[in-house]
């Protein structure tokens, strides 16, 4: 990638012209192409050229969440929610970079809708689908594969349109902004209303991700890509559920072309990835994004396993298929069912072809957790002429146990009771078990709690921005479904079902792209950091139980796991203060982390002047984190009022060693829009392991507000 004015020095115009695939022209300055090695290397010689970036891949990463969250529920002032307060996002504009759109789920019907918004400038790009139709919710498509097709090779037709065949799609764009659906339901299991965090705005579907080949599937010149065409379209919002390991922002489209979405007054909401519960393993870590973690809601789909030993032990499932009333079956463990010459690891894991059906065929099978998708598991076992499954946790995945629609009678369960499942096998020896049909529980506890696959802090890029933001549901999401794929993605599995149960930060990310469509509805001239900081500062880290937030592991969760917490809609909308943010202060940011001149053209089309001294711990982020405290150091944050006037007191939690002051202890504000600045200043008390994290809290409040903000603080002292 490079400046579209440059030209290659060595090829003749004809040529550069069948090189260059995408020109990014309404407010990204940059071009793709086909390089060679050799070619990349000498554009990027040239004095205009700011860097040559690689097309690295990127990986993809609801009944009852909204009622979890109580966005029917009353809010600060009795009888007020968001949804109602917000007219439910009306017209707002959400994009979503995904897998495209399934355009006849009743999630994107136009029915009831009045005119597009005149402020809409995108199109409906049905390419090869005659009966791909945009509508009065669904304005807008538009799908991007030159960067696929420069990563994968030839592409046949089906790479020419803005259809979702994978389903991946429809079901983030339906959680931000899909219409309420009533009768919504997974095979039947959890039977509601259906319906986006602003149901009543309008969606984008923009197509960047295709089958996955070659590690690759989301393409950065097609991301780049169609962030640049969104920017212009006139989206409010974009959700961007998908990712990869974080580089450094000048070699991150997802950072380039959010910052440039950030400036136009969009919000950008992105996944933190499926990566954890490995510290360090979050991804999108830009300030200027909007990262979300997942957790769990108060909603399961229970199903039990009997054992012979009249042992019962709760699990998790959606299989539509069960077993004769009270039959018992032979247990057994898929490694005892493995096929000859097969690695028993392999077959424990139930890979494709591992089991052998004389082992395991009449039986309830044991597979355990990681690696290969869950759903693939149970293909393999019914393959082998197993009657159910018993997927048991591995260790890192601990309690977080997910409803999946298998094919055969299966059931999900926690870590230590699989332990006693196999434990239970290899005690006697004629094993025996017994899987109960699926039914539907609400209001369980705890939840939430964070789901083990979401991906961790700290931040590795910048460790003073504590990455992720916020959590928010992520798993047994139910919410549209494409109709050219099955819920286990199988091709032996012929099912289509318009609705479907699926668990990631893919599934987080668009329930705070809908929260976020409500706020801008309702303050359409807030900035995109002051819209975060009122998500952030109201979340909570309290469970159903009134307990800390738990992690999988059944162990206190960190702002690590949960950010600043677990949103809460309704409070967010009367945050009391905000954290604000400009372009500059993104900028500062970036001066402070080294960027010189010509870095900084990836983000600025004009010259900017780097301030001669900026601390990084000085950027106004809602959360507070010191990765150094060698030596004491004092922080500046600045809070704007955007409610009434008052008297906002100072409370502090202090981390573990650490003392923590702030100054001015009392800031009065006088108007909305009023901004105050306070220090705060981190002392180390006592001497900690050099390497561990300690949490605290600080807040602000005026007795009717609560402004939060997460303490992260790392002690560098020796012991």
């Amino acid at each position: 990638m490079g400046f579209n004015q440059i030209q290659f020095n060595s090829m003749n115009d004809e040529i550069a012209k069948d090189k260059i695939f995408y020109s990014y022209t309404h407010s990204i300055n940059g071009f793709a192409a086909v390089l060679e090695e050799e070619e990349a290397a000498e554009i990027a010689k040239h004095p205009d050229v700011i860097s040559v970036i690689p097309n690295r891949p990127r990986k993809l990463h609801t009944t009852r969440s909204w009622e979890f969250m109580r966005l029917k529920r009353d809010g600060i002032i009795p009888f007020e929610s968001l949804w109602r307060k917000a007219r439910f996002g009306q017209d707002t504009i959400i994009g979503n970079l995904d897998t495209g759109v399934w355009p006849e789920s009743k999630s994107f019907s136009g029915k009831g809708y009045g005119p597009v918004p005149s402020r809409w400038r995108g199109t409906c790009q049905t390419g090869n689908q005659a009966k791909f139709h945009c509508n009065r919710k669904l304005i807008g498509a538009r799908y991007f594969n030159k960067g696929y097709a420069a990563y994968a090779g030839g592409l046949n037709s089906s790479f020419y349109n803005v259809r979702d065949h994978d389903g991946h799609g429809s079901h983030t764009l339906s959680t931000a902004g899909g219409n309420f659906v009533r009768g919504a339901s997974v095979l039947g299991f959890g039977n509601g209303t259906a319906s986006g965090g602003s149901p009543a705005a309008r969606v984008a579907a923009y197509k960047v991700c295709w089958p996955p080949i070659n590690g690759g599937e989301c393409m950065d010149a097609d991301i780049l890509a169609a962030f640049d065409a969104a920017i212009s379209d006139g989206v409010d919002v974009l959700s961007v559920s998908l990712g990869g390991d974080p580089v450094q922002f000048f070699n991150d489209a997802t950072a380039i072309g959010s910052f440039h979405a950030v400036k136009n007054g969009i919000t950008v909401v992105a996944s933190a990835g499926n990566s954890g519960p490995t510290l360090g393993s979050v991804s999108n870590v830009a300030p200027w994004l909007f990262t979300v973690g997942a957790s769990t809601i108060d909603r399961e789909f229970t199903s039990f396993v009997e054992l012979g030993n009249k042992k019962q032990i709760k699990g998790m499932s959606l299989s539509e298929s069960s077993l004769p009333s009270g039959k018992f079956y032979v247990l057994i463990t898929s490694a005892s069912a493995r096929s000859a010459n097969v690695p028993e690891e392999e077959a424990q894991l139930c890979k494709p072809d591992t089991l052998d059906p004389k082992k395991a065929k009449g039986k309830i099978v044991v597979c355990l957790r990681g690696d290969n998708p869950r759903t693939e598991k149970g293909v393999e076992a019914l393959r082998a002429g197993a009657v159910g499954m018993i997927l048991a946790n591995d260790e890192i995945n601990g309690n977080e146990v997910i409803a999946d629609a298998h094919l055969l009678p299966a059931v999900h369960v926690n870590f230590t009771d699989g332990q006693t499942v196999y434990a239970y096998i290899n005690s006697t020896r004629e094993p025996k078990a017994y899987i109960t049909p699926v039914k539907t529980e609400l209001g369980t506890k705890p939840a939430p709690f964070m789901a083990a696959f979401s991906s961790r802090g700290p931040n590795s890029i910048s460790p003073e921005i504590l990455k992720p933001d916020i959590t928010a549901p992520g798993v047994n999401i139910i919410a549209a479904f494409s109709g050219a794929d099955s819920p286990t993605e199988s091709l032996d599995d012929k099912r289509r079902i318009p609705f479907n149960s699926d668990s990631g930060t893919s599934m987080s990310c668009p329930h705070i792209s809908g929260i976020v469509g409500l706020l801008k509805t309702l303050y359409p001239h807030w900035s995109p950091a002051a819209i975060k900081s009122a998500i952030m500062t109201t979340a909570r880290v309290r469970d159903n139980n009134e307990e800390a937030l738990l992690d999988a592991s059944n162990e206190e969760a960190t702002p690590f796991a949960y950010g600043a917490g677990h949103v809460r809609p309704n409070q967010a909308m009367h945050p009391g203060l905000v954290y604000d943010l400009t372009i500059n202060d993104y900028l500062n940011y970036l001066c402070a982390q080294g960027y010189n001149q010509s870095l900084l053209k990836w983000f600025t089309d004009k010259p900017y002047v780097c301030p001669k001294s900026y601390r990084l711990t000085d950027f106004n982020y809602p959360s507070i984190s010191v990765p150094d405290l060698s030596r004491p150091i004092t922080i500046t944050r600045r809070v704007k009022n955007v409610g009434p006037p008052g008297t906002y007191h100072s409370h502090i939690k202090s981390p573990h060693g650490v003392s923590v002051s702030v100054k001015p202890m009392h800031l009065t504000f006088k108007r909305i829009g009023e901004e105050k600045k306070f220090k705060v200043t981190f002392k180390a008390r006592s001497k900690v392991h050099p390497r561990e994290y300690v949490f605290g809290m600080l807040v602000w409040t005026d007795g009717i507000h609560y402004v939060r903000s997460p303490l992260v603080v790392r002690h560098k002292s020796i012991l």
